[in-house]
């Protein structure tokens, strides 16, 4: 097997242009990571249980231990901010250039 070298990124844009991924799809993945961080603080913050999250947001307890888990493969950012909303939070885009 060939052996593989390892890569260090340090942002979403150079994470998806290693993956071969557009600039798009950084933008997506860096929005997504952000929500995710956010969501975790807050669950931590009021001590809930996967499933108190699961109840409050009406997303399944499922989706809400692989948010909590920072696993976001199946996980959309139209469900992270259904969460956010669940937990009494409201998103406000913004929008700038990308650098």
């Amino acid at each position: 097997m060939a052996k593989v070298k390892p890569v260090k990124v340090k942002t979403a844009a150079e994470l998806a242009e290693v993956l071969g991924l557009t600039p798009a799809d950084g933008v997506e993945i860096e929005f997504s990571v952000e929500l995710n961080d956010k969501i975790i603080d807050i669950v931590k913050h009021q001590s809930l249980t996967h499933a108190e999250v699961a109840k409050l947001t009406g997303v399944g307890r499922t989706k809400v231990t692989a948010i909590m888990n920072r696993n976001l493969h199946e996980i959309s950012i139209k469900t992270l901010i259904r969460v956010l909303g669940g937990l009494g939070y409201k998103v406000t885009p913004k929008v700038s250039k990308a650098s």
